[in-house]
């Protein structure tokens, strides 16, 4: 049992319609050359998660996925610095962050935001790295990518009082449905990882129901947050598969739509280059 856990889900059925992972770690994943990022996003293709978002954490990760993002046509970037990594944030950083997010192969600025759960940066640290990262987004005319944990009044506060970008996506959105109704009439977008398929996870199951068709996506956050039945095992971006038939159980629609949906939101939000195919 313990050997299973350390590995992968089986890659499933491949989806009718091919959709984008919205969020995921492909160095946390263990990706380190071109070759792994191909075998990885070969995987995901096979179960119909046809292209990805590696999201950066900090400058080296953040250097990594601009890079990585060269690599293969299938693999786009977000770079920012991680809330839980503002204790120091100075003029070096913001000019590195600034240069690699410029990229054209970086479609947002993230993962930024607020995670009071954790303790590693103050309160204050991060707020003013939150702002900055607004500003940022807005002056390069990308999406801004939300780390929320534990911190809903004041990202939703800082997001009104620093006038939000046009196009912010809420990673992992962990709310519940009056956040999500909150999120919604601000015309936020909210982004679905496996935690959505969790069984206890009710209110983010509400949230996931009222949510509009043009208004979600759908991500893994791999490796982490691998969906059920596979909780606690390694994740990788064709785990998004899973969430999008999940999804389409929750919202009582087809899978067909579900995943049509979320690959419309994904090239409208992250503008993409339109596939039709699946």
């Amino acid at each position: 049992m313990g050997e299973e856990k350390r590995e992968l889900p089986p890659v499933p059925d491949r989806l009718p319609v091919s959709v984008v992972d919205a969020h995921t770690h492909l160095d946390a994943c263990g990706a380190v050359t071109a070759a792994d990022v191909t075998a990885m996003v070969d995987r995901a293709e096979r179960a119909g998660v046809a292209r990805v978002v590696t999201v950066a954490d900090d400058l080296a990760s953040a250097r990594w996925a601009t890079e990585a993002a060269t690599w293969d046509r299938r693999v786009w970037a977000a770079v920012a610095i991680h809330p839980t990594r503002t204790k120091e944030f100075g003029e070096a950083e913001k000019s590195e962050v600034e240069r690699l997010a410029a990229q054209d192969r970086v479609v947002a600025v993230g993962e930024t935001g607020l995670d009071y759960y954790w303790d590693y940066s103050p309160h204050d640290a991060q707020q003013e790295a939150f702002r900055w990262h607004i500003d940022l987004a807005k002056r390069l005319d990308k999406p801004l990518m939300i780390h929320d944990r534990e911190a809903h009044d004041d990202v939703l506060r800082i997001l009104a009082e620093e006038n939000a970008p046009n196009a912010v996506i809420f990673h992992c959105f962990s709310g519940d449905a009056e956040m999500a109704r909150k999120c919604v009439d601000a015309g936020y977008v909210l982004s679905f990882a496996g935690t959505v398929t969790f069984k206890n996870a009710k209110g983010l199951h509400e949230a996931a129901r009222l949510c509009p068709a043009d208004q979600y996506l759908v991500e893994t956050d791999a490796p982490f947050l691998t969906p059920h039945p596979f909780r606690g095992r390694p994740n990788e971006p064709f785990g998004a598969a899973y969430t999008v038939r999940h999804l389409a159980a929750l919202r009582g629609e087809a899978v067909h739509e579900v995943a049509e949906a979320v690959r419309t939101t994904a090239e409208r939000v992250y503008r993409l280059p339109s596939v039709t195919t699946g």
